[in-house]
């Protein structure tokens, strides 16, 4: 019989920002064997208030920065990154500086979705990404 991966299995999660997150009623990040979901992040600082108002590929750029955080935590890098979806309230925008992601996405980009919405959890908020990690070992 092989090494039992039930311990394995069992969801590790994470908050990034417990205050924050307990607030909200979300965790920012769960592992189950070697994949991890990663909540949308959003530009906020650690109380909670939007950052980088008006400002979409600043809000996009501490988007990355809180995943990049996250990924860390589990020994991950962007490499890792299976899916990303991306929600703007403005699409046309985030098209224009979308280019960006070659500089978070070295090597190869996941697969992902990008969707245009309303509106986000703040009115400030412009953006927000999502992942899904599959980490090897």
């Amino acid at each position: 019989m092989g090494k039992s991966t039930h311990n394995s299995e069992k969801p590790e999660y994470f908050l990034l920002r417990p205050e924050v997150e307990k607030a909200y009623g979300y965790s920012h990040a769960v592992k189950i064997g070697n994949h991890i979901k990663i909540s949308g992040a959003v530009s906020m600082d650690d109380e909670g208030n939007p950052t980088a108002v008006g400002d979409l590929e600043q809000q996009m750029k501490n988007c990355y920065a809180d995943l990049d955080k996250i990924l860390k935590h589990y020994g991950c890098t962007f490499d890792d990154v299976v899916k990303e979806d991306v929600f703007t309230t403005n699409m046309a925008l985030f098209l224009e500086h979308a280019g960006y992601r070659a500089e978070i996405y070295k090597n190869h980009f996941p697969t992902g979705t990008w969707l245009g919405v309303k509106e986000l959890a703040l009115p400030e908020l412009m953006i927000e990404i999502e992942m899904e990690v599959y980490k090897t070992n």
